[in-house]
């Protein structure tokens, strides 16, 4: 294994982690994957039965996009091959897809106006999300290019009715993209059912700031960089 896949492993492990830590994870459901370098498309996700605080970098698997397992002894979740397959097939900067089932992010993707522009951090999604509709537990392969038209260049994607999806150029970026989405669907949740009347932000406001926040990807690692070290003072082992 090399550094550079032995990286992937540990950061894909960490953002599983990182999931449980923060709540995010759904039982045994829901999947992070990332792309390993190479000539031949194949990409990093957990095997189906562990819980995502159990997850260390070596119980990672290596799936090609026929969904064949090339590495590893386990097997995987079908719907989630069908989500990650879609999105690493199409998108050659989406190294790693972030999937979520949050309490947060399941009420925002069933709200007919999906997510508001409330706060500044919704800002960052500014014409930056897309819509998939819901089409049933995502068994068949044939809604993989239904996922990628939805998902388009965006940086996120909220899949209605099911959950919340973010992509980024490493496990760091794509998580970061993830807490902030999520963050700003719990912040709709919360002003939204205050019972107290609230105001949607100026459209222009909200590309100006959402142009702003560009950039942002060093800021993305040093965030990145600390959760690493909280990570270690509580539990090292998914580094394993």
């Amino acid at each position: 294994m090399t550094d550079d896949i032995a990286t992937l492993r540990r950061d894909l492990a960490a953002a599983y982690r990182l999931a449980a830590l923060f709540g995010w994870d759904d039982t045994l459901y829901t999947h992070f994957s990332v792309r390993l370098p190479g000539a031949e498309p194949r990409f990093l996700i957990n095997p189906f039965g562990l819980l995502f605080e159990e997850v260390r970098a070596s119980d990672l698997i290596v799936v090609d996009m026929q969904g064949k397992v090339v590495e590893g002894h386990a097997e995987y979740n079908v719907a989630g091959f069908t989500i990650h397959s879609a999105v690493h097939m199409a998108r050659d900067d989406a190294h790693c897809v972030i999937h979520t089932h949050t309490l947060a992010g399941m009420a925002v993707a069933a709200l007919d106006d999906g997510l508001l522009q409330l706060n500044q951090i919704s800002t960052e999604f500014h014409d930056r999300v897309g819509y998939h509709d819901y089409e049933g537990v995502a068994l068949d392969l044939d809604e993989r290019t239904r996922i990628q038209a939805s998902l388009g260049d965006n940086i996120a994607l909220i899949l209605r009715h099911h959950g919340l999806l973010s992509v980024g150029a490493s496990v760091a970026d794509a998580f970061c993209v993830m807490f902030y989405l999520n963050r700003a669907c719990e912040i709709q949740l919360a002003a939204t059912a205050s019972g107290c009347s609230y105001s949607r932000m100026p459209d222009h406001l909200s590309r100006h700031a959402c142009e702003q926040l560009q950039g942002a990807e060093w800021q993305r690692q040093l965030l990145w960089k600390a959760w690493l070290r909280k990570l270690d003072r509580l539990d090292p082992s998914y580094r394993d």
